[in-house]
């Protein structure tokens, strides 16, 4: 049985907890419809990522055969200052979409290649291997940029689910039906105070016609 809170049973509060349990109600509804279309874009979001995880790993594991094969053609000292230096230049900006009140996260990934190539080194001492993991590693890298952002959303979204779980049952097996119960037990006694009013005012009334009668006899 839910628990009683301790209020005085009158009409007035009588009249404050039943506002608040439509309140109450109403704050279930909508989180409870915000829960599921949370879950609805978290699994969105999840089937996404798993796709983007699954595409890169694929690329990744080429890119890294690519990177063994060089290493095997090429001295270590080349492939070192091969790779030392950077020929682009990149940066990140980041943004925010509202998603049922959770600010996710959006990356935009600028890539300013250079107008003589992507390749920062000379192809003298170098194999065509490293050429090809290098091209690889940079059409890769938005794609890594996305599915950190899959990650990231799914979290966010993951953690609002538990969240918004948590308040909706609180208010379904917590607030609702101490509201109920305290609703039930306050009209009850209110009912109760009412029958017995109304049983002291019949007495009176009866004293009060009898008295009348025996006065009305005593004046005969």
């Amino acid at each position: 049985m839910a628990e009683i809170l301790n209020v005085n049973p009158t009409r007035m509060e009588l009249g404050k907890l039943k506002k608040r349990l439509a309140t109450a109600r109403r704050g279930h509804k909508l989180l409870k419809d915000k829960c599921d279309e949370l879950m609805k874009t978290f699994l969105e979001s999840v089937r996404e990522n798993k796709d983007l995880r699954r595409k890169v790993e694929a690329s990744l594991a080429d890119v890294h055969a690519s990177f063994t094969v060089a290493s095997a053609l090429t001295s270590e000292q080349v492939l070192e200052e091969s790779l030392i230096y950077p020929k682009n230049e990149i940066s990140l900006s980041v943004s925010t979409r509202n998603i049922m009140s959770v600010n996710v996260p959006e990356y935009e990934f600028h890539n300013t290649k250079q107008t003589d190539g992507l390749y920062s080194y000379g192809f003298a001492f170098t194999t065509g291997e490293l050429d090809d993991a290098v091209g690889k590693l940079d059409a890769l890298t938005p794609l890594l940029l996305r599915l950190a952002e899959t990650e990231k959303r799914s979290q966010m979204l993951a953690e609002e689910i538990e969240k918004t779980r948590r308040r909706v049952n609180a208010l379904e097996y917590t607030m609702i039906p101490q509201l109920e119960a305290t609703i039930r037990v306050i009209t009850m006694k209110l009912g109760e105070n009412e029958r017995g009013n109304l049983t002291r005012l019949m007495k009176v009334k009866d004293m009060m016609v009898k008295q009348t009668l025996e006065n009305a006899k005593a004046a005969e």
